[in-house]
């Protein structure tokens, strides 16, 4: 019983000295390549940004969005030029761990929480 006791506590030290990586301000603007998935296929897509703007290629499709930076990770995209009403609804964008060259993202419309996805991205200059 005793050794079970120590290997727990030996175990929450451990985790509790992890630290995630967040360096979000070398992710707020330049050329990232991500992926995402349609009926099943993933498939690649392409996003240049800058401090305001976020000028997004995907399926033969440019879609431009205005962003605004909440904090150094997060921020609130809201496309430039809606086709209807569904389209115009924000999106919070999340950084949630960075590396070297990529960060994992957590996105979803900003009105509804309870769908939130996640994505990994990475920056190609």
């Amino acid at each position: 019983m005793k050794n079970f006791i120590f290997c727990i506590g030996i175990a929450l030290l451990l985790t509790s000295c992890y630290h995630v990586e967040r360096n979000c301000k070398d992710f707020q603007t330049g050329t990232f390549e991500f992926t995402y998935e349609i009926d099943g296929e993933t498939k690649t897509g392409k996003s240049v940004r800058t401090d305001t703007l976020s000028i997004d290629y995907y399926e033969n499709k440019i879609d431009t969005f205005t962003i605004r930076w909440v904090n150094d990770c997060e921020f609130i995209g809201r496309k430039l030029h809606p086709v209807d009403y569904s389209d115009s609804k924000p999106i919070q964008m999340k950084i949630l761990s960075t590396t070297k060259d990529s960060y994992l993202l957590e996105y979803c419309l900003l009105e509804d929480q309870s769908t939130k996805k996640r994505g990994t991205v990475k920056k190609l200059k």
